[in-house]
């Protein structure tokens, strides 16, 4: 049973937190550490074209920013979601363990399904531009308690 008094809230953390993540994974690693030259090079490496580096040095730190203040962040989560699925395709060879020398794939896997959790959940508490509301056939079609809790929000999203 969710406890829909701290749900709001919990959803408002791990917005947070997320955003946190996808603003250090860019801004630390990929501009500090790797710069964007070592990022585009990686990428490169990969088999996947340089340029790709910069589009997702650049998603990471507008998507990161929206997840953290709340604009839109359902959707900003969505369209966040495949980075770290690509990285977790990069990292398939080297094992499990994100420990591993290469770096394993729980750890992109992980953060897939939380920004796909993120977008189920909704923007939470504190969010400075409150995503819309998912269309009803994506909110548990059929569910009456999904139906009645649409109704009591007036199609806002809440959560």
């Amino acid at each position: 049973m969710i406890d829909r008094d701290l749900a709001p809230y919990a959803t408002t953390l791990l917005r947070v937190a997320l955003g946190v993540m996808f603003l250090a994974h860019s801004l630390v690693l990929k501009l500090l550490v790797l710069g964007l030259g070592g990022n585009a090079e990686l990428f490169s490496s990969l088999g996947l074209p340089w340029w790709l580096g910069h589009v997702v040095f650049a998603a990471e730190v507008v998507g990161g920013t929206m997840l953290v203040v709340g604009i839109q962040a359902r959707w900003a989560a969505l369209a966040l979601t495949p980075i770290p699925a690509g990285a977790l395709w990069a990292h398939w060879g080297n094992g499990w363990m994100f420990g591993y020398e290469g770096g394993g794939w729980e750890y992109p896997l992980y953060l897939t399904v939380l920004a796909l959790a993120q977008f189920l959940l909704g923007d939470g508490r504190f969010a400075l531009h409150p995503s819309r509301t998912l269309p009803q056939w994506l909110r548990c079609a059929g569910s009456r308690q999904g139906a009645a809790d649409h109704a009591v929000s007036g199609g806002a999203s809440h959560v």
